[in-house]
């Protein structure tokens, strides 16, 4: 049997764009997604603090550096700039593999930059 579980959290990531023109998904500053350990392309889920809203959508990287949290394309009208929001990852594990992963969550400062990393076993 196959159970989700959490794998990576950005808690409290600042919006810093919204874009309607684009074709979907959360650009991400590549810094911050290698510390959270997301990959391009990857399933997200996002909690808006700020609305209440929960949607999901897909990983892009963003510029190395910049603090980007850009929602893009539908997802954009979920958001608007300056929205707190969580970004929760989870992956489908069979119990085998749940003594073998940690999870990461980062908890951000207000301009997106990592406060504090927390790292523990699934």
């Amino acid at each position: 049997m196959f159970i989700p579980f959490l794998v990576s959290k950005i808690h409290n990531a600042v919006v810093t764009g919204a874009n309607l023109d684009y074709s979907g998904s959360i650009a991400i500053d590549a810094d911050i997604m290698e510390k959270a350990r997301l990959r391009q392309f990857q399933k997200v889920e996002i909690y808006n603090i700020s609305n209440g809203s929960r949607f999901s959508t897909y990983v892009i990287t963003g510029e190395s550096g910049a603090g980007e949290i850009e929602l893009n394309g539908a997802a954009a009208r979920m958001v608007s700039l300056g929205d707190k929001i969580i970004i929760a990852a989870y992956a489908l594990l069979d119990e085998r593999e749940l003594n073998s992963l940690n999870s990461v969550i980062l908890i951000m400062k207000e301009n997106n930059e990592v406060e504090r990393v927390i790292t523990g076993k699934l």
